[in-house]
């Protein structure tokens, strides 16, 4: 009985509608969605080696699925992801050695992580297309 009473008069914590939508938040999500979306997508790179090794003919059906709009389309989510992952590492390292965490850097660095994920996917993207 003495534990409900205890438990009622702890405070709750806030809701999702308590807090308002800000750029550091949403990097924050993504920041955890891209490592996720790498974990899986490591899958796609394991059959790729795997029809790599297994011979030509395998290999050719492989890079004919990867080589589709849809292929294509997970590959560039994959750069996108792991770019945009790299960069958001490093906003936590720089966190973790103590920077960084006034308002206005922290808003700065999760810009930076957003346009600068966004830039060097284009390039990889522009490269891929004049090389491959």
């Amino acid at each position: 009985m003495a534990d409900a009473r205890l438990a009622a008069s702890r405070p709750l914590s806030p809701h999702l509608q308590v807090f308002r939508f800000i750029l550091t938040m949403a990097m924050s999500i993504v920041h955890r969605m891209t490592g996720g979306f790498l974990y899986v997508g490591t899958v796609f790179v394991a059959v790729w080696l795997v029809a790599a090794a297994s011979g030509p003919e395998w290999f050719a059906r492989v890079d004919g699925l990867y080589q589709s709009w849809l292929g294509r389309l997970i590959l560039l989510g994959l750069v996108w992801s792991l770019i945009h992952h790299a960069i958001g590492g490093v906003r936590h390292f720089i966190w973790d050695l103590g920077y960084g965490f006034d308002k206005k850097t922290a808003d700065r660095m999760a810009l930076f992580n957003l346009v600068a994920g966004l830039l060097l996917t284009g390039v990889v993207a522009v490269a891929a297309f004049i090389f491959a």
